[in-house]
């Protein structure tokens, strides 16, 4: 009788002590995953489409995501604050400035959340990249050099002389994604044959369609002996910018050939319109794929302690008015 008594208090001893244990381990009763994607420039039609992407990745697994733009070195400080507050497990961050790279990496440490940087490749204070932060985005130059030869391409197809072709690289250099992009354009224009004369620089201050058209302006009115243009830069908003300021001067789709970077809706609504314009084309880049996958990977690192890849480049398609459906499905959009 006394054995039995015994037994039982030892066994409800023990199932107490497991219920216990079972109650605070972060293994049995983890918090809700919440993942935060920070982006630069909030309006920016591009990253728009990644958050809509993010957001199926978070429908799909059932995690809340918590969208945050960060114009600004101390917005994106606070915001990473934020979300330790709010008990995120993790972030993906495009960055106002990837010179932020060190002190991204050492918040997030503080706050015991885990990183992923997306389209612009977080540095150091040597210019290096972080190398602990996996990164997807693309590789810019060779992007670029796609941009460049699409435009030879409709060069010859108008039967333009490429000596009497004007070339505006709409630069955006603090950024080196964009400089990279552009400059490969630009090389393989001069690769081609075209003067390196030929070439003029329009500085943006920042990297939207208003900054563009102001850059562009400004070339436009220096060299009016040009009566053909190509027209590259960093997104599809800079050729955008660079197109209304070539129609403000009477050239339309006739005398200016623009290929954009991204694919963006904002591509998408020049080629709805009824009549082309001069923005030709875009390379088309997956946002699905930084939007959906950077999520996804952040979820997996969460819930099943899986690294993401160090690096992840993906590539692009050059993407016109007439081909755009067909390329939009081969990429799954």
């Amino acid at each position: 009788m006394v054995r039995t008594i015994w037994s039982r208090l030892v066994a409800s001893t023990l199932t107490a002590a497991f219920c216990t244990l079972a109650v605070n381990s972060p293994a049995l009763a983890a918090d809700p995953v919440k993942i935060g994607f920070l982006v630069k420039q909030a309006e920016e039609p591009w990253f728009q489409d990644e958050w809509h992407y993010a957001e199926q990745a978070a429908h799909e697994k059932g995690f809340t995501l918590v969208k945050i733009g960060v114009p600004n070195g101390e917005k994106m400080m606070a915001a990473i604050d934020n979300l330790a507050a709010q008990k995120a497990q993790g972030f993906v961050i495009c960055a106002p400035d990837v010179k932020l790279g060190t002190a991204v990496e050492r918040t997030a440490k503080r706050n015991n959340l885990k990183v992923i940087s997306v389209d612009d490749q977080l540095i150091d204070g040597s210019g290096k990249a972080i190398s602990s932060i996996p990164h997807m985005g693309i590789s810019g130059y060779d992007i670029g050099k796609q941009v460049g030869q699409g435009l030879l391409n409709e060069i010859k197809a108008r039967g333009w002389v490429l000596s009497e072709v004007g070339a505006m690289r709409l630069a955006f250099d603090q950024l080196p994604t964009a400089q990279q992009r552009t400059q490969g354009a630009a090389d393989a224009l001069k690769a081609a044959g075209l003067p390196a004369a030929n070439v003029f620089d329009a500085a943006q201050a920042k990297t939207d369609t208003e900054s563009a058209f102001n850059a562009a302006n400004i070339v436009f009115t220096k060299q009016t002996k040009f009566k053909h243009w190509v027209v590259f830069g960093l997104n599809d908003e800079a050729v955008l910018g660079t197109v209304r300021a070539a129609e403000g001067r009477g050239l339309r789709n006739d005398a200016v050939i623009g290929i954009g970077i991204g694919g963006s809706k904002a591509a998408l609504n020049e080629f709805a319109k009824p009549n082309p314009t001069a923005f030709y084309g875009s390379v088309l880049i997956s946002s699905k794929r930084h939007g959906y996958e950077t999520t996804m990977n952040m979820y997996k690192w969460i819930t099943e302690n899986k690294l993401p890849a160090a690096v992840t480049f993906t590539s692009g398609v050059l993407m016109t008015r007439q081909n755009q459906a067909a390329v939009r499905a081969d990429f799954g959009l």
